[in-house]
């Protein structure tokens, strides 16, 4: 019996080593919160441990600094090949706290990137197995928008998305969150049009898991310097701990059957002219939010910790 059961536990762990990483692409607005910078941090951890390939990253802040930010945290793992895409006229066009800062302050090495956004999610989908994508939005809706938007763009999503993972909203009604409001027409768009499932990581969720200054300080100590610590460094006045907005959607989206969170209902996330967001409950709806309970937050900033600490190789 014991034989059989060593056996048949060898067997799950060869059949889950085989399985191919699955291939994201993170939209995120880097430069304008520090948890950009984490939840990457976190994507590269699941990749070095073989759960994940970062097809692409797409920037919805319409500067350089954030593209040359994103490269050197990608060259910083080992992965410079990742192509990075700008958005065009974007909304936000400020540097950041950390950008430049972080990259100064390390001298961390970068490239330039000349690819616009929307052209590269059309290409990086395109040679994407069918269903296979996750597609990580950790800041506006203004690529995924125009994406829709353009000729064929809808029917490739549905083509070849599996699942949209995206930080926005709010779902207790207390306000309009920021990557909402600050391009409402895009976030209109997406919720009203986006034809995969959508799971959306409300500002409430977040807001209640705070990454601790002491992981900075104690768990990054692999590498001399890196451009994740010294971007934290830099976006406010250290030490602080900081809500996990970002984090709390590559989590989700990368490890959805780990009970980490409970979801909504399905439904339709109705986005309205001042960027409040509701779910309006319905069977079949692409559309649930997260939930969470005290339980879960500690399991939750325990594996946010140690993905986004995973030593770089």
């Amino acid at each position: 019996m014991k034989q059989k059961l060593a056996a048949l536990f060898l067997c799950l762990a060869l059949a889950a080593a085989a399985a191919p990483p699955v291939p994201v692409i993170f939209d995120t607005d880097m430069g304008n919160d520090i948890d950009d910078a984490l939840a990457l941090a976190m994507l590269h951890g699941l990749e070095s441990r073989g759960e994940i390939r970062l097809a692409a990253v797409t920037l919805t802040k319409d500067n350089p600094w954030a593209g040359r930010y994103v490269s050197a945290v990608n060259t910083f793992y080992g992965r410079e090949r990742i192509p990075i895409g700008l958005v065009n006229n974007g909304v936000t066009k400020d540097e950041g706290n950390y950008n430049r800062v972080a990259i100064d302050a390390g001298r961390h090495k970068w490239t330039d990137t000349k690819q616009e956004a929307v052209a590269l999610l059309k290409a990086v989908l395109a040679r994407e197995a069918d269903h296979s994508v996750i597609v990580i939005q950790v800041g506006f809706s203004t690529n995924l928008a125009r994406l829709l938007a353009e000729p064929g763009g809808k029917d490739l999503i549905a083509k070849k998305v599996k699942l949209l993972s995206l930080m926005a909203g709010d779902f207790t009604n207390k306000g309009p969150e920021y990557n909402v409001k600050e391009d409402i027409a895009a976030c209109q768009k997406l919720a009203a049009e986006w034809p995969t499932p959508a799971v959306w990581s409300g500002f409430e969720v977040g807001r209640t898991i705070k990454f601790p200054a002491r992981s900075i300080e104690q768990d990054f100590g692999w590498a001399p310097k890196s451009p994740v610590v010294d971007g934290y460094k830099a976006y406010m006045k250290f030490p602080y701990d900081r809500e996990t907005w970002d984090l709390t959607s590559v989590l989700y989206a990368l490890r959805p059957d780990r009970g980490y969170f409970d979801l909504s209902a399905p439904g339709n996330v109705i986005v309205d002219a001042k960027g409040f967001t509701k779910h309006v409950p319905a069977p079949g709806g692409l559309h649930r939010y997260l939930m969470v309970n005290e339980v879960q937050r500690a399991r939750i900033l325990e594996s946010m910790i140690w993905l986004a600490s995973q030593p770089a190789h």
